[in-house]
């Protein structure tokens, strides 16, 4: 990680930025000490449609739990909404 002291930051800071915008992050130092980072952007957020979260539970095996476990699941869901 390159370190840049505040003063380089102001004179350099659009091919600073691009050297970030290239995937390399750095540091930004006062006196020698960190005091920020600058890095590219994370990735684009995923979107989600309207009905996420929202849809009926259906069970993914037929066995001897008779359901009880998507009851548990619904109320796990119906205290993240409140």
């Amino acid at each position: 990680m390159k370190s840049v002291p505040m003063d380089g930051l102001k004179r350099e800071l659009a091919s600073l930025v691009a050297e970030a915008e290239a995937g390399n992050e750095l540091l930004i130092t006062r006196h020698n000490k960190p005091v920020a980072r600058l890095s590219p952007p994370g990735a684009e957020p995923v979107h989600r449609g309207s009905l996420f979260g929202n849809a009926k539970l259906k069970p993914a095996l037929k066995g001897k739990t008779a359901g009880r476990y998507l009851r548990i699941l619904e109320e796990d869901r119906g205290a993240d909404r409140r």
